[in-house]
Formats: structure tokens, C-alpha cells, sequence
């Protein structure tokens, strides 16, 4: 059985991550969509609330496992038997923070593999930090996320917009 890991924030989930989803799991027999935190960033949303807006918006995939890790993703690869490593690649900078993550989990685990997805074009310029400042400034965010999960963003962020 091939297994992938694509592991992300999504904080909070974006069009062009669940491109990625969609796209990666027809590549493996089981696609593992873990949340791990990033310790330069503080989360907006637990990591309940994005296992829940994740699993929310791929009932219609099939082979995918939604969970969380504290631990580095190449260890949870490692532990659940899991041989590639999914990452998107929207710019430069991008490139940039994707090349020395992969050095780094190829000097942990050789067994790993990095495979890179290029985002459509209409979701190379979306993150999920730009998401975050359009709902704070009222802007419609419908073309960038999930449907299914628009009142949870706003919802979450109507305390600053009241401010």
C-alpha cells in the first residue's frame, strides 16, 4: 500500500490545500492530512477546530486520514509506515523554506521521499495569513475557501472585527 503524509497549519484551510488534497490522493492508496503546528506561528484555530473544518470538506475523498502531530512529521512518517512526504510550492519563498525542510527531513529519514504539487493557477497567491486579513477587513473571502467552512473563519474572527 503507497502512503502519503501531507502535513500543513491550515489555519486556516485554504482552496489551494484542498487542491493539493484532492490532487495527492489520487496518487496514493491512503493520504494522511496532519496538522502540525509551526512554532513561528500562533494558531487562530485549535487543532480540533481545523481536524474538523478538514475532515468538513473531503467527505468526498475517500482515502484520507485526518489527525494531528506534536512531533516532526518525518517521525510520524516514519512510525505509520508512510514513504512520501506531500508539499505545495506556490512562489520563491516558498521554494526557498520547502528546500531546507526537505534537507532536513532527508538528513533524519532517507526513506522519506518529498514530492512537490504545484498549485492551479487561480491558488498560487492564496495563503492562509491573507485569508485572515481579508475577513478582518470584510472582504469576501468565498473565492479562497471551502463554502463549507466560511462561517467558522468569520465567525471565529467577528471578535476583531468588532474591535
Amino acid at each position: 500500500m503507497k502512503k502519503a503524509v501531507y502535513p500543513g497549519t491550515f489555519d486556516p484551510l485554504t482552496i489551494g490545500h484542498l487542491d493539493i488534497i484532492k490532487r495527492a490522493s489520487r496518487l496514493v492508496d491512503e493520504l494522511h492530512v496532519v496538522v502540525a503546528d509551526n512554532y513561528k506561528k500562533v494558531p487562530t484555530f485549535t487543532t480540533e477546530e481545523r481536524i474538523d473544518m478538514i475532515k468538513r470538506v473531503t467527505t468526498d475523498v475517500p482515502n484520507i486520514i485526518v489527525t494531528s502531530t506534536t512531533d516532526l512529521v518525518v517521525r510520524y512518517a516514519h512510525k505509520h509506515d508512510i514513504t512520501i512526504m506531500v508539499r505545495g510550492l506556490r512562489n520563491i519563498q516558498d521554494y526557498e523554506n520547502e528546500y531546507a525542510l526537505y534537507q532536513f527531513n532527508r538528513n533524519l529519514n532517507r526513506n522519506i521521499e518529498t514530492v512537490i504539487l504545484f498549485p492551479s493557477s487561480r491558488n498560487h497567491f492564496v495563503s492562509s495569513s491573507a485569508i485572515k486579513e481579508l475577513i478582518v477587513h470584510h472582504a469576501d473571502i468565498s473565492p479562497y475557501v471551502p463554502k463549507e467552512i466560511i462561517a467558522d473563519l468569520q465567525n471565529k474572527l467577528k471578535p476583531k472585527l468588532d474591535e
